[in-house]
C-alpha cells in the first residue's frame, strides 16, 4: 500500500493542513499505517501535481499562512479505483522486538524482558489513546447506535482493528514475561 492511500483515507474525513494530518495520522491512521511529518508533506506535493487533492491558503496573522488540502474529484476516483483492488500479499511482521525475542536463549533475558516491557508501556499508551478517542467518537451512544447512524463506519472499524491489536500485544507481552521468568528459574539464571 502506498502512502498516498493512507493519506487519500485521512483526507476523507475533511480538508486538513500538512500539518493537521501529521498530528491526525496520530488519531485517526496511526493504528494501521506510520509516515514521517517529512514523507507526509513530500507526498502531498507529489498528490497535488498529479491532481488527486487541491490546497487552498488561509491567510493567519501572527503566524505564517497554511494550506489546507482536500481531495479532487479524482483523488476521490483515485480512492474508489484503490478500493476495488485487490489486496495483495499479506503484510509481513517486521518487529526487531520479535528478533530479540527469538535470541532470548543465547542473550541476555533481563534485557529481552525489559524491551517487552517498554513494548508493553507503549501498547497501553496507545490503547489509553485508542479508548479517548473511541468515546469521542461515540460521543454517548452504542456501537450499535453508533454503526446504524455515523455517516462514515470506516475510521471506527479500523480504529476497533487497533485497539485490538494492541490489546493482544499486550495478552501476548505478559504470557512472554512469564515464560521467560519460568525458564530463567528453571535453569537458575536470573530473571
Amino acid at each position: 500500500m502506498a502512502l498516498r492511500n493512507a493519506v487519500m483515507a485521512a483526507l476523507l474525513e475533511g480538508e486538513a493542513s500538512g500539518y493537521d494530518l501529521a498530528k491526525g495520522f496520530d488519531a485517526s491512521v496511526a493504528n494501521f499505517w506510520m509516515a514521517t511529518p517529512q514523507q507526509l508533506y513530500r507526498e502531498l506535493e507529489r498528490m497535488e501535481r498529479e491532481g488527486l487533492i487541491a490546497a487552498r491558503v488561509v491567510e493567519q496573522e501572527r503566524r505564517p499562512n497554511k494550506r489546507l488540502f482536500s481531495l479532487t474529484e479524482a483523488g476521490l476516483a483515485a480512492v474508489r479505483a484503490y478500493v476495488a483492488q485487490p489486496l495483495g500479499k499479506p503484510t509481513a511482521i517486521r518487529d526487531e522486538l520479535l528478533v530479540k525475542v527469538q535470541c532470548a536463549d543465547v542473550g541476555d533475558i533481563e534485557a529481552v524482558r525489559r524491551a517487552i516491557a517498554e513494548s508493553m508501556e507503549w501498547s497501553t499508551a496507545k490503547l489509553a489513546r485508542y479508548e479517548r478517542l473511541r468515546e469521542r467518537l461515540l460521543a454517548g451512544r452504542t456501537e450499535d447506535e453508533y454503526f446504524a447512524g455515523a455517516e462514515r463506519i470506516g475510521p471506527f472499524l479500523t480504529l476497533l482493528r487497533g485497539m485490538s491489536f494492541e490489546r493482544e500485544n499486550l495478552r501476548w507481552g505478559e504470557s512472554a514475561l512469564r515464560r521467560l521468568e519460568s525458564r530463567a528459574a528453571a535453569s537458575g539464571r536470573e530473571a
